[in-house]
């Protein structure tokens, strides 16, 4: 087994280093946060995820990992070091890579022996080759250093299982000797490994995911034209879903695509094509059918309703998606600030994501709304004028359609997430709303029943 260090404790660096330790290796986790560092020490994850937890704290039991500020003992006799820093997205759309500058400058000033450093982090198409030159002109001794791509294919919710049954691992080298060592690094987890080029590991990445997010953009340009034309893209998805060219994944319209991966991927490598000189139409696209799908239940509610100033308005899910309290480009971002501008009396649960959001907006007065955040559904719902939902998380799926009607003062509810039968809401008594769906209208359900009732009589 190999020694490891993993530079960066979020989402992406904290996964990897724990997986490492749970198949045997010996892995040191950096960060600068010191108290960071002492939580996670004490078992408690900075990032609900789940399973992670446990994998953390057993593995720290047995001393197979540990966490530090101090990168410079982590760094020296490491066999390889993953870099899994963020990336965040800068005005422009393109990748900021100062945390990977400033990383691989530690390493090279720290590293006392032959070392392998891995970038999992996504990062443009030709920025390893810009880090291994980084490290090669900061080194201080005389040792031998390469870099390899390495990029992640996590979601969100099930990082953990991802990593450790992952469909494939791709790794990207310029040396036998890299090649050798990353593929004896994975060996334990005993799964498919690509090898390829660096360059190609880094566009495998976004092309990877730019595809996914072209599905789901296609998917909710088609449930936008579904309800002009009267058709129900639930039935159009499970019509595609059985050519096996299509699949059944990510076919399922809504509000749109959020995430760590998906916003920032698509917008860095449109950034990518400009800077050559080409212009990603496709991908181009599908960032414009997001931004516009994300406020489409908004504006589906500002036509019904006169105005949402001093309506109490029940706001459900504020994740991204369920199984994870991040809230980068949320939905409810996007909705919730235009609800406190026009004066919404918000009331909003979510089972891990409201702390979060409340760092954002926090309790109380927003000019002219207010938000109030709730620890269960009923509380949101009671005595409420309109019910947003924006992440289908099981407690809010757990929800019959009868208890809308009983609870709320209108029922009238705006679903983004498709999670409710139309039919079965509007027999409730509920006047529904969703994505790609048209309402039945109540004359062909009482006239479908009454023919039920003839059928059965006779």
């Amino acid at each position: 087994m190999y020694k490891i260090a993993v530079a960066g404790t979020g989402y992406v660096g904290l996964v990897a280093g724990v997986c490492f330790a749970e198949v045997g290796h010996q892995v040191t986790c950096v960060d600068i946060d010191e108290n960071k560092v002492n939580l996670m020490k004490s078992g408690v994850s900075p990032i609900y995820e789940q399973g992670l937890e446990e994998l953390m704290q057993k593995n720290y039991a047995v001393g197979r990992i540990d966490y530090t500020t101090d990168y410079k003992s982590a760094y020296k006799d490491a066999d390889a070091i993953f870099i899994g820093v963020g990336t965040p997205e800068q005005p422009d759309g393109s990748a900021n890579l100062s945390y990977i500058a400033t990383v691989a400058r530690q390493i090279a000033e720290s590293i006392e022996k032959d070392c392998l450093v891995v970038v999992k982090s996504t990062v443009p198409v030709r920025t390893n080759d810009k880090v291994e030159q980084f490290i090669q002109d900061f080194l201080v001794n005389d040792v031998k250093v390469e870099v390899a791509s390495n990029p992640e294919f996590l979601a969100q919710g099930s990082a953990v299982h991802d990593s450790l049954h992952a469909e494939r691992i791709i790794i990207g080298t310029e040396s036998k000797w890299a090649e050798e060592l990353l593929m004896k690094l994975y060996e334990p987890f005993n799964l498919p490994i690509v090898s390829v080029n660096r360059r190609s590991a880094e566009m495998i990445k976004y092309a990877s995911n730019d595809f996914l997010a072209l599905k789901i953009s296609y998917m909710n340009d088609i449930a936008n034209l579904c309800e002009l034309v009267g058709a129900d893209v639930q039935d159009v998805a499970k019509g595609m879903s059985y050519d096996a060219r299509i699949g059944s994944k990510f076919l399922n319209a809504g509000i749109g695509y959020g995430g760590s991966c998906f916003p920032k991927d698509t917008k860095a490598l449109e950034n990518i094509a400009k800077q050559h000189g080409y212009e990603l139409r496709t991908v181009k696209a599908a960032i414009e059918v997001n931004t516009d799908q994300k406020t489409m239940l908004y504006k589906k509610a500002s036509k019904r309703l006169i105005t949402f100033n001093g309506l109490k308005v029940a706001v459900l899910g504020l994740t991204f998606k369920p199984g994870t309290d991040d809230l980068r480009e949320a939905a409810s971002l996007e909705n919730v600030p235009l609800l406190l501008e026009q004066g919404a009396d918000i009331y909003a649960f979510d089972p891990v994501g409201a702390e979060n959001f409340a760092k954002v907006h926090p309790e109380g007065k927003h000019g002219k709304g207010n938000i109030t955040y709730v620890s269960n559904i009923e509380e949101a719902l009671d005595g409420a004028n309109v019910c947003f939902i924006f992440t289908e998380w099981g407690e809010v799926k757990s929800v019959i359609p009868r208890k809308y009607k009983e609870l709320m003062r209108t029922p009238l509810v705006y679903d983004g997430r498709n999670i409710y039968n139309v039919t079965e809401m509007q027999e409730a008594g509920v006047e529904y709303h969703s994505i790609g769906r048209k309402a039945v209208e109540r004359e062909v359900v009482k006239e479908s029943r009454n023919l039920e009732l003839q059928a059965v009589r006779s």
